[in-house]
Order: structure tokens, then C-alpha cells, then sequence
């Protein structure tokens, strides 16, 4: 095996698989599409299907090298500073990870829509 290093190189979006970190977190990245960016609406948005999961959710700018913040905190959202083009990566760590990392990527892969699913079908 080549390690974990070839499978994180394989790409971003919505092909991108489900990879674990070093701690044992589950994680996605995702490239933000929409021209505006993650600004409020759509970080509102986000932090509104965040908060319906029990695990804990942080959000990197990859691009930006920025640190890990608290995908449940719109303060903290908002300095992604992710514009057009950032790859975003998506860490859960909790009972619902996998569902977590899946919509949420989603959600940034889609472009940020307004009628995107609030949740994997239990509305």
C-alpha cells in the first residue's frame, strides 16, 4: 500500500471519497462553486444542517491554510474567508459522522443552493 498520502491526492468535490485523519475522524473536501463565496447565507445555512448532527464538525480552508473551526459556529464560518475556488475540508468526529460529512459536502460541492436537503431524508 502506498499509504495514506495517494489517497488524499486523488482529488476534491463531489468524487472525492470519504477518508479518515490521523485522528480517526471522518473527512470530505469540498470546492466552493458559487461566485459570492460562503458568505452569510449560505454559512447560515450550513451551520443550521451542522448543528442537526451529533457530531462535532470542523471546517479547514485548505486553500487559505487556515485552521480548523467550528463548523457549528457562524463567527466562526464567516473566517473561512472561503471564496470562489477554495477547497474546503469537511471533519466530523461522532455517532453520525458519515451522514455529516456526506450533506455537508454536499452542500458546498452544490453550490451553496437555498432548496438543498436539510437533512438525508428525514425531514
Amino acid at each position: 500500500a502506498n499509504g495514506e498520502a495517494e489517497v488524499l491526492s486523488i482529488g476534491h468535490g463531489r468524487f472525492a471519497p470519504i477518508s479518515q485523519s490521523h485522528d480517526g475522524n471522518m473527512f470530505k473536501d469540498a470546492s466552493v462553486s458559487n461566485r459570492e463565496g460562503l458568505h452569510a447565507r449560505p454559512v447560515m445555512r450550513f451551520v443550521d444542517m451542522a448543528s442537526g448532527f451529533q457530531s462535532e464538525i470542523t471546517v479547514m480552508n485548505l486553500s487559505r491554510r487556515g485552521e480548523k473551526l467550528d463548523g457549528k459556529s457562524p463567527m466562526q464560518m464567516m473566517l473561512l474567508e472561503a471564496t470562489e475556488g477554495s477547497v474546503l475540508r469537511i471533519e466530523a468526529d461522532g455517532p453520525d459522522e458519515q451522514q455529516a460529512v456526506n450533506l455537508l459536502a454536499g452542500f458546498i460541492d452544490a453550490g451553496c443552493p437555498s432548496d438543498f436537503p436539510s437533512s438525508s431524508g428525514e425531514n
